[in-house]
């Protein structure tokens, strides 16, 4: 018989648990409250309650009810689902790859200079960025699918605007549509292939992702160069459009419907907030380069990002429904894994050090420099998805700490660079740096996305995102400022303008110097990862 407060009720073949169901007087069942997940372990904030139409005092009429009302995943679409998503996240990761090597031939086409070209990447990043956390809420409000198909819809358009643009400002412009749409997509890519796939199966399909997002960035710089000295510039956008059609007809058949819970209403005031909070560091960080860091305008970005943020804060706790449930965050898994991910990237933005090493130091060709750069996501393409399945079967929290304990290893190499160092020295030292990465991530991921209940995932996922690219923009800012100025230190004079007319002695000494920070941070991520490995042993997982 059904019993109030029986926290053990798991209906066969529904996709909820039961964790609080109320009783009338006569025994009979008014309402039960649930966790979104057959798998949950844990009761606590976030469950749902829901009105029975007629109050049922028999298992048999309430567990027909709940199988009908919640119905098990269907998990047999799955890698039709995976091809789908892959599209996207391989269309987002190339985009950005294949522009950097294309700003040049853009700048003398479109008759412009090279402070407005910078806005074609700017524009997109800032816009990206700003909005996947807004994109992830409303997600989880209106159905994921739903949302991600108007974002690769939106991209395609925008990609074809972008292709015919005259100027530089109409570029600009259509640009901003382009990351309104790739906002979408990025946001939800991890939450819908984590929808698709059995929990069992969650870190081998992240991993798959990884390998998508690897090879979206090793082929970018190619593929623009093959398309700028064939065809032209112009191609670059171009190319997204049949491959973009493709796509949303793959979402429309593959993708399965999601029905969030209803009733739930849309923070503007947390979203318009977070915004401004977003814009101004981004800002910040990115004008700060230029303008320096005590500029009177880049304290006045960064002190309306603290602003903002704080408001941010004040409004989340407040509101009934807020677009960030700060409780997401008691879970120490989930805080633990989204700071060890902004960490990472923050030290994987410094990257952008290389090719001034490779090309003014050690007198590559842009060709050979593409070549040894590809060494990261090749390795990283192939450790992803080995990684992914590691983690199902033994776990996230152990190996996304080996995956970063490998990455300090790396980057302590990295600090021996020399004016010297030949290729297959560099490749040993980048070699650690890539499987790394890769035995992070994707143990990383799933442990993010698993410890979020299933209506916290458009969130959860768009998590994962902005670590990804408010990292990098964080790490090219820190950590660009700092090899520049102990460059500068060990040259004698200024090089901020020009880092290309630096001794190479001193642009050695100051990529030592910037490796041996990004060395310390990642080791400081180890420690911390090692921190939630320690605590998932302690206390009971929760798995959604």
């Amino acid at each position: 018989m059904l019993r109030k407060r029986d926290s053990s009720i798991v209906v066969v073949g529904c996709a909820v648990k039961i964790v609080d169901i109320t009783l009338s007087p006569g025994g009979q069942v008014k309402t039960f409250a649930f966790w979104p997940d057959p798998n949950a372990t844990r009761i606590g904030d976030g469950c749902i309650i829901q009105p029975l139409p007629d109050p049922i005092s028999n298992d048999k009429d309430f567990t027909r009810i709940m199988t009908n009302s919640f119905p098990e995943p269907d998990y047999s679409r799955k890698w039709l689902v995976m091809a789908a998503v892959g599209m996207g996240v391989f269309l987002g990761t190339i985009d950005v790859s294949i522009i950097n090597v294309s700003l040049p031939t853009m700048m003398e086409a479109l008759n412009t200079d090279f402070p407005t070209i910078q806005w074609v990447i700017l524009s997109y990043s800032l816009t990206v960025t700003s909005l996947l956390l807004s994109v992830g809420r409303l997600a989880d409000i209106r159905g994921k699918k739903q949302i991600y198909l108007l974002g690769f819809v939106i991209f395609t358009l925008g990609s074809m605007l972008c292709g015919i643009s005259p100027t530089a400002g109409w570029l600009v412009s259509f640009r901003v549509l382009q990351a309104l749409g790739a906002a979408m997509v990025t946001a939800l890519g991890a939450a819908i292939v984590t929808d698709a796939f059995p929990p069992t199966e969650r870190g081998k399909a992240l991993g798959v992702i990884g390998t998508i997002v690897s090879g979206g960035i090793a082929a970018g710089p190619a593929l623009g160069g093959l398309l700028i000295g064939t065809i032209g510039w112009r191609a670059i956008f171009f190319v997204n459009v049949p491959v973009g059609i493709v796509g949303v007809w793959m979402v429309r058949a593959f993708v399965p419907h999601d029905q969030p819970p209803g009733q739930q209403t849309f923070d503007f005031g947390g979203a318009g907030s977070l915004l401004v909070s977003l814009l101004g560091l981004l800002l910040g960080l990115t004008l700060g380069q230029r303008l320096g860091f005590t500029a009177p305008l880049i304290s006045g970005l960064f002190f309306l990002f603290i602003l903002s943020l704080i408001i941010f804060l004040i409004i989340e706790w407040r509101v009934t429904q807020p677009m960030v449930d700060l409780r997401l965050f008691r879970s120490p898994i989930f805080s633990i894994s989204v700071l060890t991910a902004f960490m990472s990237f923050s030290a994987i933005g410094a990257f952008f050090i290389i090719p001034f090493y490779l090309q003014d130091v050690l007198g590559y060709s842009a060709a050979q420099v593409g070549l040894l750069l590809s060494v990261v996501p090749v390795v990283l393409a192939i450790s992803a998805p080995v990684s992914g399945i590691l983690s199902d079967r033994f776990g996230t929290q152990g190996l996304a700490t080996a995956g970063l304990l490998l990455m300090a290893i790396s980057f302590f190499m990295l600090r021996s660079l020399a004016v010297d160092t030949s290729a297959l020295g560099y490749i040993v030292r980048m070699l650690p740096l890539g499987i790394g990465i890769g035995v992070f991530n994707s143990p990383n991921n799933s442990a993010i996305m698993g410890s979020v209940p299933r209506h916290h995932r458009g969130v959860a996922s768009s998590f994962i995102a902005i670590s990804r690219t408010l990292g990098q923009t964080t790490g090219v800012a820190v950590i660009g400022t700092i090899f520049a100025a102990r460059t500068a230190v060990y040259a004698g004079h200024s090089v901020s303008a020009n880092l290309n007319a630096a001794d190479p002695a001193a642009l050695v000494s100051g990529l030592q110097d910037a490796f041996t920070v990004v060395a310390i941070v990642i080791f400081a991520a180890t420690l911390v990862s090692a921190l939630g490995f320690w605590l998932k042993r302690e206390q009971p997982a929760s798995s959604y």
